[in-house]
């Protein structure tokens, strides 16, 4: 026992070494999530809508269409004859073209298909039936808003740490066992009397110390670069963590438990991984795909931690609220390491 537990011991060392000697490995463990947030964070920041881009024909009544649609929701992007005008249109400089027939009856020309043009649709002849002198029906008053966790960057933040999950796991221990395999490192382990088991948990535990170091420093650039808050415990933040570290920790050493060739294992994590980053909601949310794929999509680990992480960080739920969730990174977790502890070779 005693040997054992010093196998282990030595063997996540030499994991947390080989990690820290690797500059490429720490970028892309640290680096590059913080650099993708930061990127898209400014890119998808919240700000006023932008305003209605409109081409007037100037066989309409140029002046008056001109004082009507001058409207902060309203951007008159060009003047001309009709035929420039609905140019413009197709090449994506307006979304709608206005014009006005005789007895000022309203023309509105505009690409079914985009759903700018359809909104613009609405501004403009909002604006227009009202400087005709149209009058509301019905009082209305606005209510205006800020919830948290509403912004995108507050939907963003837990699908970039899962992807790192994701990511940090699969390739730091997958990509590592076929290289030292490849490189006949475990042909000579195989020689001592480290026991199988000791070999693959090395990984797991040393992927939990970065597991630690890489999700405390996502949580706190995105608080102080973009005032992301938690609305729900950090502890369960740290469960739902946890557990999809182990899922993709044992989704990759079942990958990686036979496979000779960096191509090849190269291959298998590309293939593994590539439902899941198009599939999981970490840039926007898989409600988009057929209903009919859902209870599939939510079966995979990266939806499964995505979803649970969103649902604390964003609405403040508590843990007992992703039980489901973490009941499939659980599954996950279980079976693939017994599957991989089961048909590990060596060689």
């Amino acid at each position: 026992m005693t040997e054992t537990r010093a196998a282990l011991t030595e063997m996540t060392l030499a994991r947390m070494k080989e990690f820290y000697r690797e500059p490429g490995a720490v970028f892309w463990a640290f680096g590059f999530p913080v650099l993708l947030a930061v990127a898209l964070g400014i890119a998808f920041r919240n700000r006023p809508p932008d305003p209605a881009r409109v081409g007037v024909a100037t066989a309409s009544d140029v002046l008056w269409l001109q004082a009507a649609l001058a409207t902060p929701e309203i951007k008159v992007v060009l003047t001309g004859t009709p035929a420039e005008v609905e140019a413009a249109a197709r090449e994506g400089k307006v979304d709608l073209v206005v014009s006005v027939a005789a007895g000022r009856a309203l023309s509105y020309r505009y690409d079914a298909d985009n759903s700018a043009g359809h909104l613009a649709r609405l501004v403009v002849d909002n604006a227009l039936q009202r400087a005709a002198g149209r009058l509301d029906a019905l009082e209305s008053a606005d209510q205006t808003v800020h919830e948290p966790g509403s912004r995108y960057i507050d939907y963003l933040m837990p699908g970039i740490i899962g992807m790192n999950v994701m990511g940090s796991s699969m390739w730091g221990i997958g990509y590592t066992i076929v290289w030292e395999r490849k490189k006949r490192l475990l042909k000579r382990l195989v020689a001592t009397p480290m026991r199988r088991s000791s070999y693959l948990l090395s990984y797991l535990l040393s992927r939990l110390i970065f597991l630690i170091v890489e999700v405390a420093a996502l949580l706190l650039f995105a608080y102080f670069v973009f005032d992301v808050t938690i609305q729900g415990s950090l502890f369960g933040v740290a469960v739902v963590a946890l557990l999809g570290l182990l899922g993709f920790s044992g989704l990759s050493l079942l990958v990686a438990s036979r496979v000779q060739s960096i191509e090849a294992v190269t291959g298998w994590m590309n293939l593994a991984m590539l439902p899941m980053w198009l599939l999981s909601g970490s840039f926007f949310s898989y409600e988009r795909f057929p209903e009919i794929i859902h209870p599939l999509v939510r079966l995979l680990p990266l939806t499964a931690i995505n979803d649970g992480l969103r649902a604390i960080m964003s609405r403040g739920a508590a843990l007992s609220a992703v039980v489901p969730e973490m009941v499939v990174l659980a599954l996950w977790a279980v079976l693939s390491f017994l599957v991989a502890l089961k048909i590990f070779r060596w060689e």
